[in-house]
């Protein structure tokens, strides 16, 4: 039998394609037409598989999204989850930095997103804080990881020492940073966390919602 001369499509195809163009290209590299030149397809065959480009991004942020961890609720510590959480949103956001802006966005009516919405807010409310402080608190290690995820702080610093000579003397180590910056990010995240979780845990004890209440 003669093989087709079409490439035979599939949505798992498609969207590794896309992550693959998005990975090497930025966001804006990605349209259906360039998708379709990856694949070797013509544009009109990808959709007969997603009507348009958004819904494929949200199967492709549902996809690379799919392993953030939030199972450190089950056992109702809610420091537990929320550092599981916090730590594995930042590493799915660094593996694709490029999609950072659609994951970020919010749930809408993406199912992985709203699952895991959905169990840190439960596991919260579960745990003893009342749902307006779960909400913020969701809300605020958001902001921590995608700040974190955005960009380096080390790499921001040029590694020339002559422009900070003598006219910063308080940076004369600043042309270092770069050299060390994936350290230096890392530790700056876990101090963060651990600094929010901190202060987390001194308003739990003012707030807390017993059985009772």
């Amino acid at each position: 039998m003669a093989r087709p001369r079409t490439p035979i499509l599939s949505r798992p195809a498609i969207r590794l394609a896309a992550l693959t163009l998005i990975d090497r290209d930025g966001l804006d590299g990605l349209s259906m037409r360039k998708l379709a030149q990856e694949l070797d397809v013509q544009a009109a065959s990808l959709y007969s598989h997603y009507r348009t480009k958004e819904e494929l991004l949200t199967e492709v942020a549902d996809e690379v999204t799919a392993h953030i961890d939030v199972s450190g609720f089950d056992g109702g510590d809610w420091r537990e989850g929320l550092t599981v959480w916090a730590r594995s949103y930042r590493d799915a956001l660094a593996e694709h930095p490029h999609l950072l802006p659609v994951v970020s966005a919010g749930p809408g009516r993406r199912e992985e997103a709203l699952r895991r919405a959905d169990a840190v807010h439960g596991g919260l409310v579960g745990a003893g804080w009342p749902p307006r402080y779960a909400t913020m608190i969701g809300a605020s290690t958001k902001y921590l990881v995608v700040g974190a995820a955005t960009n380096s702080f080390a790499r921001g610093f040029d590694d020339d020492v002559r422009v900070y000579r003598d006219r910063y003397p308080n940076l004369s180590q600043a042309h270092r940073l770069a050299e060390h910056a994936a350290e230096i990010d890392d530790a700056s995240f876990e101090l963060a966390l651990s600094a929010f979780l901190d202060g987390l845990t001194d308003v739990f004890a003012r707030v807390r919602v017993t059985p009772h209440d």
